[in-house]
Order: C-alpha cells, then structure tokens, then sequence
C-alpha cells in the first residue's frame, strides 16, 4: 500500500521550481536593459566606419575628417616629402617612443619606421604617399596644426610637442607618437573603421 508522502513529484515540488522558473525570468527582464544599456548608440555605430573620398587630395595637402569624435589627419605627401623621409637616418630607439602605434600591423609596436607608419597606398600610388593618423596630442588631447615644428610635420601649440611627417613625437611632453586608426583603401576611397 502507497502513502501520498511517497509520491517522486507533488504539488509543493511544482510550486518551487514554476515559482524559481518566474522568478529567473523576472530577473533576467530586470537585468537585461543594464546591460543593453552598456552597448554604442545607434549614431556612434553608425560613425564606427566611414568611407572618405580621397580622389581630390592633391600631393602636399592633407585633410582632416572626424572619426569617433575625434580629428583624423589625412595627408597625400609629395615625392620630396617621401624622398626625405626614406633619406632620413633616424635611430629608432633614440626617440621618445620607438613604436609604430599602428593597428593595422600585425605587430602594432613594430619599430616607428616610416614605412610602419603608414598605410597601403592605392595602385598607382607610390609606396607611403599617405599619412593618415588620430589628429590628437597624445599630451593632454589638443589639434595639432599640420606643416608646423621644427620637423616640417605637425606642432602642438597647447605644450609644444612636435611631431616629424611621420606623425613620430620628436621633441615636448608627449609620450606617444601619434597613433595610427584602421585604415584601408578600396579604390580612390579610403576606409576608417
């Protein structure tokens, strides 16, 4: 003869797990919009990656776009500007920060060559002819202007930095080179994101 007491499932058991069953549902719709709240807005993925038009760049010249909220510097270098830097002699360790800062290498602390700092060139374009880096000091956050410093590329006029042609800190306070953002052409457009 069976007892009720014996039975494997009751109605107790029932309650607790569709009560813990709601109650974990009830959790998760209270948790969910913290986290959902964590991710980028909408106008901040939607700037996450731009296309630039570059084809109206002249040699000598350089553009400047905003990414992220930031400044980005775009500059189309000439022959002789290229032709200097490849006949610069520069020890790399001596400067204040010997990397590349540049992500789209597979080692984005590779040596600050200016071949390092650089991004592929469209075809028809000379290795190196474009310069694109963050448009900010790795100081304190000022606007660099461009053709400025005692090394013909970009001066910080907040603290005095100077950075050379290839964006590398040369003389000031700033630590770092000015870093390099992922970048790519795709024809006469150049890609950021």
């Amino acid at each position: 003869m069976s007892h009720p007491d014996e039975h494997t499932g009751t109605r107790r058991d029932f309650l607790y797990y569709a009560t813990g069953g709601a109650g974990a549902v009830a959790a998760g719709a209270a948790v969910w919009p913290l986290v959902n709240q964590m991710n980028p807005s909408a106008d901040v993925q939607a700037l996450s990656s731009i296309r630039v038009d570059v084809s109206g760049v002249e040699p000598g010249t350089q553009i400047t776009v905003k990414w992220l909220g930031k400044p980005v510097f775009i500059r189309h270098r000439t022959g002789e500007e290229l032709q200097a830097q490849a006949e610069e002699d520069i020890d790399i360790s001596s400067l204040p920060d010997p990397s590349a800062r540049n992500i789209n290498l597979s080692d984005p602390d590779a040596p600050a060559t200016d071949a390092n700092r650089t991004i592929a060139s469209p075809e028809g374009e000379a290795e190196g002819a474009w310069m694109v880096q963050m448009g900010v000091c790795t100081h304190l956050g000022c606007v660099p202007l461009a053709d400025a410093g005692e090394f013909g590329g970009w001066f910080c006029p907040c603290h005095g930095s100077h950075y050379d042609l290839s964006g590398r800190i040369r003389k000031g306070p700033a630590p770092e080179n000015l870093p390099v953002p992922p970048a790519r052409f795709e024809g006469t457009d150049l890609i950021l994101g």
